[in-house]
């Protein structure tokens, strides 16, 4: 596990690769974003085929990072500035992640703190972007002390 004090600006972590089965796009869609291009092969669609939800992509990128940065203590999303999805996601797949830490600095506000920016970049198996995201994150700066 990784404390605050362990990252700095610069560095890069890379995720193992997640393969993305038509199944489990299936069974997000239907939970979560029932279109019809993302339950089925849909021809009369913008894709002509099924695709995952963005934010099914989004869920596989956050357990990606998770396991590829892991956090003593956790982390907790402040927000998120430019979500993009930029290719489509489809049954057959397999991401993989890549996070760069752009700043990380001690929280003014909330001692024992600490404020992470980071770059996180979603791949598929061709290492073409499919979506790139730059959350804030909070996460304890010391050790026993909670965010």
């Amino acid at each position: 596990m990784m404390r605050a004090g362990d990252l700095a600006a610069g560095q890069v972590y890379r995720s193992r690769a997640l393969p993305v089965t038509r199944a489990a796009i299936t069974a997000f869609a239907t939970e979560f974003d029932p279109q019809s291009f993302h339950l089925a092969d849909d021809p009369d669609s913008l894709f002509g085929r099924q695709i995952a939800s963005g934010w099914h992509t989004a869920a596989i990128t956050m357990r990606l990072f998770v396991e590829a940065m892991p956090l003593e203590g956790g982390r907790v999303g402040a927000g998120v500035e430019a979500l993009k999805w930029l290719r489509p996601v489809c049954p057959g797949d397999s991401l993989h992640v890549q996070a760069t830490v752009l700043r990380i600095t001690a929280s003014r506000s909330r001692p024992g703190t600490a404020v992470l920016v980071v770059l996180i970049e979603t791949f598929n198996q061709n290492d073409e972007l499919v979506q790139s995201m730059q959350p804030t994150i909070i996460l304890r700066s010391g050790a026993g002390t909670p965010p």
